[in-house]
């Protein structure tokens, strides 16, 4: 995937935040962050009598605060933002409840050098890497509260209370898979999200999508780089426009709009799907199936009562990373629809970095730092 750039020589922060106009993680945005942008947006931070966007703030403990960062969330995002810290010679926690979004894939793929792996293999190597900085902890605990404010926050864990100086939200979000019969058994097995992860695996077989909402059918047209045989699956829910249909047509993608009542299942595997089986009884052939359910904030995140972007990810600023209240950064699927491993591990880096620049400058200012 290549991503649009711009915005080389701008010297003005707010023109830039003004141009982005939107989470960069987004990347349909009409331009992306530089390196010339970040050094720009660091130097703002780190230059003595410029005004930040935040306020350096003194930590309230600065002899007893154990935590610089407190990482919510051992995913990818959460892994490498630890990794990113921790060189920084920031004192992190990792906090990783265990629960895994990707639980049911049998690999990670698009990941250079990890390509194939299991996602229990991706975190032990990423556990076994961090466990070289004595600065960085990692914990296999729940992390069930957050209060207090930048500087002094108090993070409630199921084994006990901790403080930090930040907070790192990356806790993934929760899809809610449609009440279709056959569809939980099949998730991550036959029935994936992201074609780039998946579909080389499956290429040149049966492919179906079910489409819930006139603007996903752009989808079912990228599919056919991966195979001739699509069929999008409409169940009546919305009317397809002349010209759209009319581009699925070329396409070569069939438009199957009668309603399913159920996935069924290879006989030998319920996790492999064979049909797609219509409340007329009659049934098609499907090998590999996508969809996009609907996704939300783990109960967690909601709780803290973060502002929210209209398709429900939580809204961070579009330089800093940082969310809706002051110190709470967030990275990661909880900030983006482009979601894949890959990204979520960039996504990490990038806000951990930006975490420590303003953590750094407020260190140094209150003389802090060793």
């Amino acid at each position: 995937m290549s991503f649009p750039l711009g915005i080389e020589n701008t010297a003005d922060l707010s023109e830039i935040h003004a141009l982005q106009g939107g989470d960069v993680e987004h990347y349909d945005a009409s331009v992306f962050m530089t390196r010339r942008t970040l050094l720009h947006a660091s130097a703002l931070l780190l230059a003595p009598g410029c005004a930040a966007p935040r306020p350096l703030t003194p930590p309230r403990k600065p002899t007893t605060m154990p935590y610089d960062v407190v990482i919510v969330g051992g995913g990818p995002a959460g892994l490498s933002a630890a990794l990113t810290l921790g060189r920084a010679r920031k004192r992190v926690l990792l906090c990783d409840a265990g629960e895994r979004r990707n639980a049911a894939a049998a690999h990670i793929h698009g990941f250079v050098t990890r390509d194939g792996v299991t996602p229990s293999t991706f975190r032990e190597i990423g556990h076994e890497q961090l466990g070289t900085y004595p600065n960085v902890e990692v914990r296999h605990v729940q992390v069930q509260a957050i209060h207090g404010d930048i500087g002094g926050f108090n993070v409630r864990l199921a084994t006990g209370e901790v403080e930090a100086r930040r907070i790192l939200l990356c806790p993934g979000m929760v899809d809610q898979p449609p009440a279709l019969e056959g569809f939980r058994a099949m998730w991550g097995h036959s029935i994936f999200q992201c074609p780039y992860c998946h579909a080389w695996e499956v290429q040149d077989q049966r492919f179906g999508y079910l489409a819930t909402d006139v603007d996903m059918l752009a989808f079912p047209v990228l599919l056919r780089g991966w195979t001739r045989h699509v069929t999008v699956f409409t169940e009546q829910r919305f009317e397809i426009p002349a010209d759209v249909r009319a581009r699925l047509t070329a396409a070569n993608v069939q438009i199957e709009e009668r309603v399913i009542t159920r996935l069924v299942a290879n006989s030998s595997n319920d996790s492999q799907i064979e049909r797609v089986e219509f409340t007329d009884g009659a049934t098609t052939a499907c090998d590999a199936l996508f969809a996009h359910p609907p996704q939300v904030q783990v109960e967690f995140v909601r709780s803290l009562g973060l502002a929210l972007t209209p398709a429900g990810y939580v809204q961070v600023d579009d330089i800093h990373c940082e969310t809706s209240t002051p110190g709470i950064y967030a990275s990661g699927d909880l900030v983006t629809p482009m979601q894949a491993a890959v990204l979520a591990a960039a996504s990490g880096v990038r806000t951990a970095a930006m975490l420590n620049h303003a953590l750094t400058a407020e260190l140094a200012a209150s003389q802090l730092l060793s």
